[in-house]
Protein backbone atom coordinates (compact mmCIF):
# COMPACT_ATOMS: atom_id res chain seq x y z
CA UNK A 1 0.00 0.00 0.00
CA UNK A 2 2.82 2.43 0.86
CA UNK A 3 4.58 1.76 -2.44
CA UNK A 4 1.34 2.45 -4.31
CA UNK A 5 1.08 5.85 -2.61
CA UNK A 6 4.74 6.89 -2.75
CA UNK A 7 5.57 5.50 -6.20
CA UNK A 8 3.79 8.16 -8.27
CA UNK A 9 5.18 10.99 -6.11
CA UNK A 10 8.72 9.60 -6.29
CA UNK A 11 8.41 9.31 -10.08
CA UNK A 12 7.31 12.95 -10.28
CA UNK A 13 10.23 14.15 -8.13
CA UNK A 14 13.21 11.91 -9.03
CA UNK A 15 15.76 14.16 -7.30
CA UNK A 16 14.08 13.63 -3.90
CA UNK A 17 15.11 10.61 -1.82
CA UNK A 18 12.13 8.75 -0.36
CA UNK A 19 12.47 6.18 2.42
CA UNK A 20 9.38 4.38 3.64
CA UNK A 21 8.69 1.98 6.45
CA UNK A 22 5.72 0.69 8.36
CA UNK A 23 5.78 0.95 12.16
CA UNK A 24 3.20 -0.17 14.71
CA UNK A 25 2.25 2.12 17.57
CA UNK A 26 0.42 5.34 18.39
CA UNK A 27 0.82 7.56 15.31
CA UNK A 28 1.89 10.67 17.23
CA UNK A 29 4.53 8.86 19.26
CA UNK A 30 5.87 6.94 16.25
CA UNK A 31 6.21 10.16 14.24
CA UNK A 32 7.86 12.05 17.11
CA UNK A 33 10.40 9.23 17.45
CA UNK A 34 11.03 9.36 13.68
CA UNK A 35 11.60 13.12 13.93
CA UNK A 36 14.67 12.47 16.07
CA UNK A 37 16.42 11.20 12.92
CA UNK A 38 14.89 13.60 10.38
CA UNK A 39 15.68 17.02 8.98
CA UNK A 40 11.96 17.67 8.45
CA UNK A 41 8.82 15.82 9.55
CA UNK A 42 5.93 16.17 7.09
CA UNK A 43 2.46 15.16 8.27
CA UNK A 44 -0.99 15.53 6.78
CA UNK A 45 -3.99 16.90 8.61
CA UNK A 46 -7.64 16.12 8.24
CA UNK A 47 -8.27 18.70 10.97
CA UNK A 48 -10.59 17.96 13.86
CA UNK A 49 -9.41 20.78 16.13
CA UNK A 50 -8.23 24.38 15.91
CA UNK A 51 -4.79 25.76 16.84
CA UNK A 52 -3.78 29.38 16.09
CA UNK A 53 -6.40 29.68 13.37
CA UNK A 54 -5.02 26.68 11.48
CA UNK A 55 -7.12 23.53 11.53
CA UNK A 56 -5.10 20.61 12.91
CA UNK A 57 -5.84 17.03 13.79
CA UNK A 58 -4.70 15.52 17.08
CA UNK A 59 -1.70 13.68 15.58
CA UNK A 60 -0.39 16.69 13.66
CA UNK A 61 -0.87 18.88 16.74
CA UNK A 62 1.03 16.33 18.87
CA UNK A 63 3.88 16.35 16.34
CA UNK A 64 4.13 20.15 16.23
CA UNK A 65 4.48 20.25 20.01
CA UNK A 66 6.82 17.29 20.60
CA UNK A 67 8.86 16.68 17.44
CA UNK A 68 12.65 16.99 17.56
CA UNK A 69 12.80 18.39 14.00
CA UNK A 70 10.84 21.10 12.20
CA UNK A 71 7.33 19.98 11.24
CA UNK A 72 5.42 20.80 8.07
CA UNK A 73 1.68 20.16 8.31
CA UNK A 74 0.06 19.75 4.90
CA UNK A 75 -3.67 20.21 4.62
CA UNK A 76 -5.47 19.39 1.40
CA UNK A 77 -7.73 22.17 0.18
CA UNK A 78 -10.26 19.76 -1.30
Amino acid sequence: MVDDLVGPVAARFPSVAFRTRSVEGHPGEVLVEASRHAELLVVGSRGHGVLSGVVLGSVSQHCTVHAASPVLVHRSLR
